[in-house]
């Protein structure tokens, strides 16, 4: 269990809850530890308490002094009012987190004290299940001892993997919208079957099962993508015929442009949000 006084959620959306339960489940941080907050909504804050065994307080009534991490979990239009909430109590020893996409930490330094420690966060929906993939990028002034302990918060909902700044909106393409990429696959695999005549429910467990034993064996071993391929590529075999129709059709093409897409939208939201909040 971590050592730390008191983590504070501000927001109680999908993404907070899914953090709390991690954290609790794995007894990382005890619940007692655990206090959030929103600014008007005191049923979803009634439910939370009531599931998790938390604390719950609205914003105002929020004392920040025995904080030691605070966790921006609210709307990103939200974000610049919740930081300027933040600075009047807040000191350098206490850390904040974000999982606001397209708020860069630079941006949060700004808004809060000189020198004060931030880290961009960016877990997946898989979350959810404890199995996400989640990147943390830390600020300038963070300390090593607060990489660490967000790396331990946070690997109670999955793999965590720590990057430069500059390359979230790539980890954006690949791992936030990474799952719909999967779920497309999946939904086109059922269509397959069905028009051959197996049951869609029996096809999607298939597919999903077979998907996901490929991924933990590429996990658990040290051949890349292209080498598991080439092992289960028989020449003018079935596996051969199906990697054609990707090729003849574009597969491989349209995964990286998906990929690339999703990371240049994530750009362009960054810059238009700064550019909203450099404004107001």
């Amino acid at each position: 269990m971590i050592k730390t006084k008191k983590i504070a959620f501000l927001g109680a959306g999908s993404m907070a809850e899914a953090m709390i339960s991690g954290m609790i489940d794995s007894n990382i941080v005890p619940a007692k530890n655990i206090v959030v907050t929103n600014r008007s909504n005191e049923e979803r804050l009634l439910e939370l308490e009531n599931k998790y065994g938390i604390q719950t307080r609205k914003r105002a009534n929020l004392d920040m002094t025995d904080i030691d991490v605070f966790i921006l979990a609210m709307k990103p239009k939200d974000a610049e009012q919740a930081l300027s909430s933040l600075k009047p109590n807040i000191t350098k020893d206490q850390v904040v987190l974000s999982v606001l996409a397209g708020i860069s930490t630079a941006f949060m330094e700004d808004l809060l004290h000189e020198e004060q420690q931030v880290v961009r966060v960016m877990p997946n929906t898989s979350s959810m299940i404890q199995q996400s993939a989640t990147a943390i990028s830390p600020g300038q002034y963070t300390a090593m001892d607060s990489v660490i302990l967000t790396k331990e918060l946070l690997s109670s909902i999955g793999q965590v993997y720590v990057i430069d700044e500059k390359q979230m909106d790539i980890f954006t393409g690949i791992a936030g919208s990474g799952p719909a990429y999967f779920y497309f696959l999946m939904e086109h695999i059922e269509k397959a079957a069905k028009e051959e005549g197996l049951d869609p429910e029996v096809a999607r467990a298939i597919g999903a099962q077979t998907i996901y034993g490929a991924a933990r064996m590429m996990m658990e071993r040290d051949e890349t993508p292209t080498e598991l391929r080439e092992n289960v590529t028989s020449p003018n075999g079935t596996t051969a015929a199906g990697l054609k129709a990707l090729e003849e059709h574009g597969g491989g093409t349209a995964i990286m442009r998906a990929v690339k897409g999703a990371s240049n939208r994530s750009k362009e939201m960054s810059e238009q949000l700064e550019k909203v909040s450099s404004k107001a």
